[in-house]
């Protein structure tokens, strides 16, 4: 049993912190933007114009336990021929806003909130992403809706974009409407309390999955990486939690990027420059194809991402103990997602990892500055007004957004290694099964496989790759600098 130290919270959240400013993101609002919000009626007119009134569909969200910037409800019916309609009502963020705001202005320099383990940094003040423009369950609220056909094959057949005002009936979380969705849970008392409502998730569900199987069917990848969550107990670090999948995140996953695919196509329809969301083909695909090779397989010289996903769809099912430490290789070596202009007319780059070519990020205006901006883009397209982003605007946004969210993504695993740091500071010396996600000029990392850290190889990184297993040993745990260090054991001589 680990001994806890005192003030471990406290000590995160000035790690946090300092890891904001470094980074160069805003921990705190400014008065000008509290000021903003800090009037009797900060929405004057919150609920905006709408052409329809869909509050008495059960719709509903399905989110983590503590989430409360609810940003999406889903709701669906059964159409002829096996076809199903979907419609995601997406909060309008935009309606509490404005373009050029103090709001606005420390949305777009952080462009996304920050998660970590001691505190979350929210992109927009609580009263806004929490409340005003939160969906939160038994408020009326507007929300663009993105109106959706999926057609018996799981293909994305027709679609519609319009404003509504909506109400979520049930906020539900992914626990335990995964648990029932799978057959290992009853249903919670909130799909009771909803007339239709377990009824209407089951055909949700339904959609989802055939929306799915297209996808790895025109080569989506399927992935399962080990997140990792600390758990803290009062002011404690006590564990360390293991995040995965369910049958409700794969819904909410699915059902969002058919949505974004539909927001994509829709701008596009409209001949407007518009942010994309893409996944180039990997640079390292030479290092793929070796990893691959080592398991026994074959796959093409030149990137394909249905020979891979067809790879990783045997690897699964061969040993799915170590399948996300394959499937952590994998997402090393074909490296991290940007944000990109698409023109009118030009052609799209596509999202490798889900076999799409036209996506974009537009279902979390709560949380991510691009959707918001691409919130903004699909009103004015509704609406005939001229965009509120020249072409030359969106470039310097696309890069500003990729380079915080690496910054924004970098203070979370900074904080994370804090924590797990924490929690292993009193195991020096022990030895972890152990393999490499990351190695290059500046170093080697290795991620342990029972427990969710990774950390650096200071000592025997020669001749060692993304993919390899080894055995290592604790050194040495730094948590002010979020540092965990082991050496390389030789098997028969440490």
């Amino acid at each position: 049993m680990i001994e806890p130290n005192p003030g471990q919270r406290a000590r995160l959240q000035r790690i946090a912190f300092r890891a904001m400013t470094e980074r160069g993101l805003l921990a705190e609002f400014a008065p000008e933007v509290l000021a903003e919000v800090d009037r009797p009626d900060p929405l004057p007119d919150a609920l905006g114009p709408v052409r329809r009134d869909l509050r008495e569909l059960p719709w509903s969200s399905i989110d983590n336990d503590d989430s409360r910037d609810l940003d999406q409800l889903t709701v669906a019916e059964e159409l002829p021929d096996g076809a199903t309609r979907v419609r995601v009502a997406v909060a309008d963020v935009d309606a509490g806003v404005a373009v050029d705001s103090a709001v606005d202005g420390h949305a777009r320099h952080n462009t996304t909130s920050v998660y970590t383990a001691a505190q979350i940094f929210p992109m927009l003040p609580e009263q806004l992403c929490y409340d005003l423009t939160s969906l939160g369950e038994g408020e009326d609220r507007p929300a663009q809706i993105v109106d959706m056909v999926i057609d018996a094959s799981g293909s994305l057949s027709g679609f519609e974009l319009y404003p509504a005002r909506v109400q979520n009936h049930a906020k539900l979380t992914y626990d335990r409407i995964g648990a029932w969705l799978g057959g290992d849970g009853s249903p919670p008392d909130r799909l009771r309390d909803v007339e239709g409502l377990a009824a209407n998730l089951r055909i949700q569900d339904g959609a989802a999955q055939r929306l799915r199987r297209a996808r790895h069917g025109h080569g989506a990848l399927d992935l399962e990486t080990i997140q990792g969550r600390a758990v803290l107990d009062g002011d404690q670090v006590v564990d360390l939690k293991i995040e995965r999948g369910n049958r409700a995140k794969e819904l909410i996953e699915d059902l969002m990027i058919a949505a974004n695919e539909a927001t994509a196509r829709f701008l596009e329809s409209r001949r407007v420059a518009s942010l994309r969301r893409v996944v180039r083909s990997p640079k390292r695909w030479e290092r793929i194809v070796d990893v691959a090779f080592d398991l026994g397989a074959d796959l093409p010289p030149q990137p394909n991402s249905k020979a891979l996903a067809e790879f990783l769809l045997e690897q699964r099912r061969r040993d799915p103990v170590r399948f996300p430490d394959l499937s952590l290789t994998i997402i090393k070596l074909i490296g991290s997602g940007e944000y990109i202009v698409r023109l009118p007319g030009r052609a799209d780059v596509g999202h490798f990892g889900l076999a799409v070519r036209n996506y974009t990020h537009s279902t979390a205006p709560n949380r991510r500055f691009p959707d918001l901006i691409t919130q903004r883009l699909v009103k004015a397209a509704i609406a005939e007004s001229p965009p509120p982003y020249d072409a030359e605007t969106l470039a310097a946004l696309a890069k500003h957004c990729t380079r915080k969210e690496d910054d924004a993504g970098k203070v979370e695993r900074q904080v994370g290694k804090s924590a797990a740091a924490l929690l292993l500071e009193s195991r020096i010396g022990e030895r972890f099964e152990a393999v490499v996600t990351g190695a290059a000029a500046k170093g080697t990392w290795v991620r342990l496989l029972t427990l969710p850290v990774e950390g650096m190889l200071v000592e025997g990184a020669r001749g060692l790759d993304v993919g390899d297993p080894l055995e290592v040993m604790l050194v040495r745990t730094d948590a002010e600098r979020g540092f965990i260090d082991f050496r390389r054991l030789r098997r028969g001589h440490d």
